[in-house]
């Protein structure tokens, strides 16, 4: 952030506000870690503040400080709306498009409040007062420890802060291996960690709540994956039909297609999931080295996100979706395998 954006924030809130702090649909660790501890840092200062998410998050994540005080867009719906418009300042965090929130995308553009984009994606759009946007950063967790500590108050780090912002950055770095985790990032958990983050503790709740079925769905996409060792790629297909058979929940398929990526040699990885209900398929993308997903993403399948990691959507079947990538694979043949 620069002067002129702190100082602008600093205008902002230095009067009592009505805020809303708005996370993507589908929320990961990032996300509600993010809008978390922010909702902590801003009701601390005496703002009125309230989480409002297009949708529920996953049940891995519930267990985080002040996750039962988020108004879930789809389930409380008078509330978040009433939310949505009674808000005096509305902070976009995790995203950086209307786009990302679903049903909730024509309250944010209706919206009267002031707009504040706290994001680590790339390409953002033009909404907001104050965009603090940074595509180097690990994590949009990352970066609400630095909003706070541009105000001057790092050292007003509580632990309810502390575990909902390490969680987001532990997730959105594959707990510290990805190629965005820097020795800042490393300084910021350090930090959250002297302020009462219990990272043993998160780590375990994070990972270490399998069911049998989540297994078993693990055991299914596995079984599917498709490796394409000519392009150095690896996909995974999971129909609804095989979702359903393993009972499958929000958060189950998290982390899935990172498998394809610990095969020796493998530099890009796919999962496809199809989604009746919506009429889509989810994509999720992963890559090692100078492959950009992003770029793949946004060319191709209505998606977008980070150099390595991003994600896209289809509206064929799942079976003609993963044609159409087999298709589009050849044109990529020499940056995959060189």
């Amino acid at each position: 952030m620069n002067l002129e954006d702190i100082n602008k924030i600093k205008e902002l809130l230095s009067t009592p506000q009505k805020i809303a702090i708005i996370p993507h649909k589908n929320p990961d660790g990032d996300a509600i870690g993010s809008t978390l501890g922010l909702w902590h840092y801003l009701k601390n200062a005496g703002h009125d503040a309230t989480v409002v998410s297009p949708n529920d998050s996953p049940k891995f994540l519930k267990w985080m400080p002040g996750c039962d005080a988020i108004l879930n867009f789809e389930k409380e719906n008078s509330q978040a709306k009433n939310a949505l418009s009674e808000a005096t300042l509305i902070f976009t965090l995790d995203f950086n498009d209307f786009g990302r929130v679903g049903q909730m995308e024509q309250f944010l553009e209706d919206a009267t409040a002031q707009f504040v984009m706290i994001d680590h994606h790339q390409a953002p759009s033009d909404y907001a007062v104050v965009t603090y946007s940074d595509v180097t950063m690990s994590s949009t967790c990352e970066m609400v420890y630095h909003f706070i500590d541009y105000l001057g108050d790092s050292d007003k780090v509580t632990p309810e802060m502390a575990n909902c912002l390490y969680t987001g950055i532990m997730t959105d770095t594959g707990s510290f291996r990805f190629r965005s985790t820097t020795s800042k990032t490393h300084v910021v958990a350090g930090h959250l960690i002297d302020k009462g983050a219990k990272n043993s503790d998160i780590n375990n709740a994070i990972y270490n709540t399998n069911s049998p079925s989540r297994l078993h769905l693990l055991g299914c996409a596995l079984k599917n994956m498709v490796i394409l060792d000519e392009y150095s790629t690896a996909y995974i297909t999971l129909s609804q039909d095989e979702l359903d058979l393993y009972k499958y929940k929000k958060g189950d398929t998290e982390g899935f297609v990172n498998y394809g990526l610990t095969l020796e040699g493998i530099k890009f990885a796919v999962i496809f999931i199809e989604n009746r209900e919506e009429g889509i398929i989810k994509i999720s993308f992963r890559s090692q080295g100078n492959f950009s997903v992003n770029k793949f993403a946004r060319t191709y399948f209505e998606g977008g996100g980070h150099d390595n990691a991003a994600g896209g959507k289809s509206d064929l079947s799942l079976k003609e979706t993963a044609a159409r990538f087999l298709s589009i694979l050849p044109e990529f043949k020499n940056e995959l395998v060189n």
